[in-house]
């Protein structure tokens, strides 16, 4: 089962962090239903038919961008900050380990030729949805 770490500040929880690990057994959510990301692992045995659905119109109301980053090949560390842009940790990033950024901010020290899947909310502002400290 992939272990979750959680990473937050005064509360406010900055991050969620989930180790490379062998493939589940079962469906589990990684992300808690209150998170503005859902993550997790559907897991379907073989043969098994998931009926064609549709994603109902559902309102939201969004004032940050979430994003999953997954390292896919090399290696990095992660600094994450918190809102008042403080360090709050730093964390090494392998192959198969996955960062679930909800808040704060962070920012990346790339240690060996690294290529990470970047998985988040659009539509895509051309960068003004950044500031950089």
């Amino acid at each position: 089962m992939t272990q979750l770490e959680t990473i937050s500040v005064d509360g406010v929880v900055l991050a969620y962090l989930a180790r490379q690990q062998a493939p589940p057994t079962a469906t589990r959510y990684l992300t808690p239903d209150d998170c503005n990301l859902q993550v997790g692992h559907v897991v379907y045995a073989g043969g098994t038919d998931i009926p064609r659905h549709m994603h109902l119109h559902v309102e939201r109301h969004l004032d940050t961008t979430a994003e999953v980053l997954l390292v896919q090949q090399g290696r990095c560390e992660v600094d994450i900050f918190g809102p008042d842009r403080q360090l709050v940790t730093t964390r090494e990033l392998r192959v198969g380990d996955m960062l679930v950024a909800v808040a704060g901010g962070h920012g990346f020290r790339v240690l060996e030729d690294t290529v990470l899947l970047e998985v988040k909310q659009g539509p895509y502002p051309g960068g003004a949805e950044k500031e950089r400290f």
